[in-house]
């Protein structure tokens, strides 16, 4: 795409453009953070700029060995418009983050996972697989306690230690009180009674352990 095509996105007033951040790559970076659903970033390629900054709003991110890197707005006498400053130092700490905006330095996959920018690089052709198994191992477990445990992350990133445990005890009890709770209990239990050959209990054998939801 070329500059003249990208300028109109971009022009009118300060008031106008200030605007249209806020009603577009902003709404989105919002979006993206504020989802209570585990997110993972499947990185093939380059992911520059904007590119590397919406990684950065994912929970984690997987690279193929042909992914790059870099924060390249200070190359083009800019700075990250949707959050870039705020997301990258919480991804990967404050040296490597000053280190990459300000330099606008192109790193590769390997230079990504010694900086804690990604959790895991493999091979091009497997991404997309290593990808889905990673999100149905997370999918496996207890959906409420995963928007939980994502909100105390998120929480605990901007709120003290005696902050976090108060919301912390307010969550567990929710899900000790909840049926998500009790069935993942009696199904870990089966499980771990079945690998030792042991017969199911009364309490749960031929019973469906996952509750139909109530109707609303």
């Amino acid at each position: 795409m070329s500059l003249t095509a990208i300028k109109p996105c971009f022009a009118g007033t300060p008031a106008e453009i200030i605007e249209r951040y806020r009603r577009t790559l902003q709404k989105l970076a919002k979006a993206l953070f504020g989802s209570e659903v585990p997110i993972i970033a499947a990185v093939n390629g380059p992911a520059m700029g904007a590119g590397l900054d919406l990684a950065c709003m994912c929970d984690m991110r997987i690279a193929s060995d042909k992914a790059r890197f870099s924060e390249t707005f200070v190359k083009l006498g800019l700075i990250s418009g949707i959050g870039g400053a705020w997301f990258l130092p919480r991804v990967m700490g404050h040296s490597r983050a000053t280190e990459m905006a300000f330099s606008g330095r192109v790193i590769d996959a390997q230079a990504a996972l010694r900086y804690g920018l990604v959790s895991e690089v493999v091979a091009d052709d497997e991404l997309l697989d290593r990808t889905h198994a990673l999100a149905a191992e997370i999918a496996a477990n207890s959906g409420l306690a995963l928007r939980y445990t994502k909100r105390l992350l998120r929480l605990s990133e901007r709120s003290e230690l005696s902050s976090s445990l108060e919301a912390t005890a307010a969550l567990q009890t929710l899900a000790h009180l909840s049926e998500e709770h009790q069935d993942s209990v009696e199904r870990y239990l089966e499980a771990a009674r079945k690998d030792k050959g042991l017969p199911q209990t009364g309490e749960t054998r031929g019973r469906n352990l996952v509750r139909p939801k109530a109707s609303a």
